[in-house]
């Protein structure tokens, strides 16, 4: 029989309508393709059945949740090559269009004859455990936004401990030059405390808290008193143990419970860190709403969220299916200004926007180091298939920063007292009234 990878690459580049950006190597351990590119293997025709039954980035993410497809050499420029004929062509020529409407090309159709014929053995497999379920109930109500969460961020403190490094901080550092990931993160910290006016006395609610962090720190080196607010059980538990740990349990208390429930306001200070991307586009004015009235006059908002572009007019904004299926279900990301005028439409006035897009890139390449330098370990600590998937993710979301498909912006905002008092100083990054 013919060896396996000649063949899959003369389907790639039928398929492709063009060269092959990788070399190829099959389970039988054959190799094609451009010798000094980044090599995709793949060990088992298992694999090819995803493709042909999910085309595209699903089918593909499937396989490499489980182990039939990997990369030998360096993830980065391996995704960047595929980033081209994968997930940034012209909707019209993508292999994620349907084999019905593909299949009507001559070349195409002798292709998928070509690999059906390497697939081997039909049915498809069932998708790999990692991926989710069933969702009850409508998006982002209570029932299904805990359960999402829990997916994410339920899968060991220990695991993410080794992702994110000793200040446990899940969402974009605030890099100098030479500076390491911790005081990166520490940096970021203060920022988000600065922008907030924080000092002693301040009461701070921290919605969607996370492990902890800010409110530690805010605590610790502001005086503040302050409410966290999860939907994890998991990052409640190490949240409430590091706070019991900095001699801080008496001035932070930290619940389960949806921001939509917080009913204890009003609070001088507001934070949202990577948190609104959980919300749900058409739930952002409610969103906007719930913080506005949560916030005493003169309070101020620092929100932190991940944005998209814009969609070109009459192009509908699609859900990425591998993020949506095996990392953050039924997250959505918006345009910044999107989220600025839903701020602005409940009572909030906007006064400053930074956009810390390069910074993010950094923060995620830092986080797939640690992960590599000990996968094994990580593999052990929640499952293999996992694992995969965050590496994939966070690697390909790096390159997604660097190339500018997404962006992450602070803004802060502010809700004015009935005379129409910020409270913000005249020069506007000192911070502090």
């Amino acid at each position: 029989m013919p060896e396996a990878a000649p063949r899959l690459a003369a389907v790639a580049e039928r398929l492709l309508d063009g060269s092959l950006p990788v070399r190829i190597r099959a389970w039988d351990r054959s190799e094609a393709g451009p010798p000094d590119a980044p090599t995709l293997v793949v060990r088992h025709p298992r694999a090819l059945r995803r493709f042909l039954w999910r085309p595209g980035e699903l089918g593909l993410a499937r396989a490499w949740v489980a182990g039939e497809v990997d990369v030998d050499g360096d993830l980065y420029e391996a995704l960047e090559v595929l980033a081209g004929p994968l997930w940034e062509r012209d909707s019209e020529s993508s292999p994620a269009r349907s084999l019905g409407e593909q299949a009507r090309d001559p070349q195409v159709r002798s292709a998928l004859r070509e690999l059906i014929a390497l697939a081997g053995p039909w049915p498809p497999p069932p998708p790999p455990p990692e991926e989710v379920r069933a969702r009850v109930g409508p998006r982002h109500s209570r029932n299904r936004d805990r359960r999402a969460i829990g997916h994410h961020y339920d899968v060991g403190n220990d695991f993410y401990r080794l992702v994110l490094g000793e200040s446990m901080v899940y969402s974009c550092a605030y890099w100098t030059p030479g500076g390491d990931l911790e005081r990166a993160q520490r940096d970021k910290l203060d920022l988000v405390c600065r922008k907030l006016g924080l000092e002693e006395g301040t009461r701070l609610l921290d919605v969607g808290c996370g492990w902890g962090a800010l409110l530690i720190h805010a605590a610790r080196e502001y005086g503040v008193t302050g409410v966290g607010v999860t939907l994890s059980r998991e990052q409640a538990r190490w949240a409430r143990k590091s706070l019991a740990e900095e001699g801080l349990a008496d001035r932070v208390e930290i619940r389960v419970q949806d921001y939509r429930d917080v009913d204890d306001g009003p609070y001088d200070a507001i934070a949202s860190i990577g948190m609104a991307e959980h919300v749900g586009v058409r739930r952002y004015r409610e969103y906007a709403q719930v913080l506005h009235q949560l916030l005493a006059p003169g309070g101020r908002l620092l929100n932190h969220q991940i944005a998209r572009p814009p969609e070109p007019p009459g192009r509908p904004h699609q859900l990425d299916p591998f993020i949506d299926s095996y990392v953050f279900p039924d997250g959505e990301l918006s345009p910044v200004g999107s989220t600025v005028s839903a701020l602005e439409s409940v009572g909030f006035e906007v006064r400053d926007l930074e956009s810390l897009r390069e910074h993010y890139a950094l923060t995620l390449r830092q986080w797939v180091r640690n992960l590599e330098a000990d996968f094994t370990r990580a593999a052990r600590l929640t499952t293999p298939g996992r694992a995969r998937v965050w590496r994939l993710y966070m690697a390909a979301s790096a390159l997604a920063f660097e190339r500018r498909r997404i962006g992450v912006n602070q803004i802060l905002a502010v809700r004015p007292d009935p005379d129409g008092h910020s409270g913000l100083p005249l020069r506007t990054r000192d911070w502090r009234s």
